[in-house]
């Protein structure tokens, strides 16, 4: 299996957090969180680098929020500097781990939404009744097969840290890099102590 190692400079690198900016601020120019970070530009980009060189970045305690659609949840909010330092991440790791994730995992991937999973669907429906040929007991275009529809249960909040870390670990062997999603990951709420993910706006696959 193929590692990579060496990469946490292409992620620090200001170039990548200027662009990692350009992506966070996508749709929330008007955001008074976003002005105030673009207010000093520069300067907030090369003190984030910085921390990140030295390992001395620390992302700022989550806002917890509730939200209903159509169920009601809570989600975590990331500071919108934080923010910035998840799509820095994202954007040279996503392309690591894109190859390894099945064909028709359609979360949160670049180009597979509803449109893509709605004809992928489709595609499975006439496979399994080789298009309208099967014959049924009710009729002869009756088509048999299942459809197994299913939710985790607070999976943000849950879910095993250690093992998460492990799997990531089997790709990425550059130490900066690991050390730099512990730190996201185990970022709590403010008030709150101790570690156990929350739902972040800006998840391992970003928006």
């Amino acid at each position: 299996m193929k590692t990579y190692n060496k990469i946490y400079s292409q992620i620090i690198s200001l170039e990548n957090l200027a662009l990692a900016w350009r992506k966070a601020r996508k749709h929330k120019t008007k955001k008074f969180y976003v002005m105030e970070f673009e207010a000093n530009l520069q300067e907030n980009l090369l003190k984030l680098h910085e921390e990140l060189k030295n390992q001395t970045y620390r992302p700022e305690p989550l806002v917890n929020f509730i939200v209903k659609d159509p169920k009601t949840r809570k989600i975590s909010k990331s500071a919108f500097r934080d923010r910035v330092v998840h799509h820095a991440l994202i954007r040279i790791i996503e392309p690591i781990f894109e190859k390894l994730f099945i064909y028709d995992s359609c979360a949160n991937r670049k180009g597979k939404g509803n449109l893509f999973a709605l004809k992928r669907f489709d595609c499975f429906i006439n496979h399994i009744s080789e298009n309208g040929k099967t014959k049924g007991v009710i009729s002869d275009n009756q088509i048999k097969g299942y459809c197994f529809k299913a939710d985790i249960k607070h999976y943000f909040e849950e879910v095993d840290h250690e093992i998460l870390l492990n799997i990531l670990k089997r790709k990425i062997t550059d130490e900066k890099v690991r050390w730099l999603i512990e730190r996201i990951l185990d970022n709590v709420p403010s008030g709150q102590i101790g570690g156990g993910e929350q739902r972040h706006e800006t998840k391992i696959h970003s928006n």
